[in-house]
């Protein structure tokens, strides 16, 4: 199995970028962090996972091992493929994935592209006891207010990760309505 390519970047298309390793053009299906890494031309490192079909070859990759760890989780859900996997990893930062599937948290995984609130409940049921206890969880927004300013946030364009970034910067200690914490999120990205 392939589990790491280190090589230099020829191209960048997303989802993917061809990575050369001594001469040889590997396409990689890549989850948003790794992309984010990527620029043509310049040396990189990717941690990987190879998906074997009786047709094709898949490579997929990754920024870190937690990435490849959650992605390898994720597709050993029945009827979670690679490339839901790949959306979910690029749409969520692997502590929040983990964090609402931890916590019970169906609506924030069904704002994935092509991830309905049934297969996010599926996720949670299959993956809540493989991922850890609640200290393994980072804190997740538990107010009815704090889910609102995600949606809001998330309905301007931003990703759930940057969402919730934006929120986590809020002071906790004071009390604001609902127009006030979109505001001060939204500083946040000034």
């Amino acid at each position: 199995m392939i589990s790491r390519l280190r090589g230099t970047v020829l191209s960048v298309k997303p989802p993917a970028a061809i990575i050369d390793v001594s001469g040889v053009g590997f396409r990689v299906s890549c989850s948003q962090a790794a992309l984010d890494l990527l620029e043509a031309g310049r040396t990189v490192d990717l941690h990987t996972h190879l998906i074997v079909r009786e047709e094709e070859l898949s490579l997929y990759g990754f920024a870190t091992e937690e990435e490849v760890a959650l992605f390898q989780t994720l597709i050993g859900v029945s009827g979670i493929g690679p490339r839901t996997g790949l959306a979910m990893l690029s749409k969520l930062q692997p502590e929040a994935l983990r964090a609402a599937i931890i916590n019970d948290r169906a609506d924030i995984i069904s704002r994935v592209p092509g991830v309905g609130k049934k297969t996010a409940e599926k996720i949670i049921f299959a993956l809540k006891d493989k991922l850890g206890g609640l200290d393994a969880a980072p804190a997740m927004p538990t107010s009815a207010l704090d889910a609102e300013v995600i949606s809001a946030l998330t309905s301007l364009g931003y990703s759930i990760s940057e969402a919730q970034t934006a929120l986590g910067q809020l002071p906790r200690g004071e009390k604001m309505d609902l127009e006030e914490k979109i505001r001060r999120a939204l500083a946040y990205f000034a």
